[in-house]
């Protein structure tokens, strides 16, 4: 069922930050598929949903997002819950969005949450291949697990 982003942004955001970790998909210039495990943190500002993610400055996925903008990101626990968001990314490269992200990043309880420090070539926000990415999602599914295992639940989403 579709739903407002006003209602639909929390229980995503619950149920992200409760799984933690995402598959995400770009696109090669190739027009091919590339998946990769990520850990984004979600901020729900009451009228604004945004996403942030590390990402290696060196890394593939910034040549498939320069090239392509945009991101798919599903979430999936044993449970069954899964979440999707279909994002617009923009590359941050200023130092105060670095490292407020940073912050965000450590600040957020696990499993969504992380400590950036922990990827051996990045000890601050300024480390030079320390990469930021904001996530604006243009679609998003929530799903809980009872919907497929019990036949009980709603499938929410929403389309900007």
């Amino acid at each position: 069922m579709r739903r407002p982003l006003e209602d639909i942004a929390p229980r995503f955001v619950d149920m992200a930050h409760g799984i933690g970790m995402c598959v995400a998909a770009t696109a090669g210039k190739d027009g091919r598929p590339h998946t990769r495990v990520m850990q984004p943190v979600w901020t729900w500002e009451g009228s604004t949903l945004t996403g942030w993610a590390s990402t290696a400055t060196d890394s593939p996925k910034l040549e498939h997002l320069r090239d392509v903008p945009v991101l798919s990101l599903t979430y999936w626990n044993p449970g069954q819950d899964t979440c999707t968001a279909d994002c617009r990314v923009e590359v941050v490269d200023d130092d105060a969005t670095r490292a407020a992200a940073w912050e965000r990043f450590t600040s957020t309880p696990p499993p969504a949450g992380f400590d950036p420090a922990i990827h051996p070539d990045w000890e601050s926000p300024a480390s030079p291949t320390f990469g930021v990415l904001r996530l604006t999602p243009e679609w998003l599914r929530v799903m809980p697990g009872s919907l497929m295992l019990q036949g009980t639940g709603e499938l929410w989403t929403w389309r900007r």
